[in-house]
């Protein structure tokens, strides 16, 4: 199943950007999401790219009840977002894989922060696969329904955290 998923935010890449790789932005947006626990790791890398994991166990409320007897009480997911230095304008491109710990679902895709009139728009997209025999629609479908509450739920906490905190200002 493939998904795209975009958002746009009221501040220039670079300041979005600086944003995505704020260790207290990632756990708030992580938070946001549902997750009952939760791992963040930023590793920053050369000439500006880095490197975001998360991991986070989520309870399995937004899957279907018939598909939890198959996931138990609560799922893991690990998810590894690989940013790459900034362009001329300011945007980056980059990969995004989200792994289900436990089972056979993997998202595996791209990302790119650009430029967007007076803010910047975030796109993710990707290609969601659960290897399931006879129930992988259904998983896909909860899945994706799942990843894209998680980016609704970032949308809002990065709109709010842009809100609140100033340029180059720490938390």
């Amino acid at each position: 199943m493939h998904l795209r998923v975009s958002f746009t935010l009221a501040a220039s890449a670079p300041t979005v950007a600086a944003m995505l790789a704020d260790p207290a932005y990632v756990e708030a947006k992580v938070r946001a999401s549902g997750a009952i626990e939760q791992q963040v790791d930023v590793v920053p890398g050369d000439d500006g790219a880095f490197t975001v994991t998360s991991r986070r166990a989520l309870p399995t409320d937004q899957i279907p009840a018939n598909m939890r007897a198959f996931i138990g009480s609560q799922i893991d997911v690990r998810q590894v977002e690989a940013w790459e230095p900034p362009g001329e304008d300011g945007g980056r491109s980059g990969t995004v894989v989200v792994e289900i710990t436990g089972a056979p679902v993997r998202l595996t895709g791209s990302m790119r922060l650009f430029p967007d009139g007076v803010g910047s728009t975030i796109l993710y997209e990707g290609d969601l696969k659960a290897a399931i025999p006879l129930f992988a629609g259904a998983v896909e479908d909860a899945a994706a329904s799942a990843i894209r509450s998680a980016l609704a739920a970032e949308e809002a906490v990065a709109t709010a955290w842009l809100e609140g905190h100033e340029p180059g200002s720490q938390p």
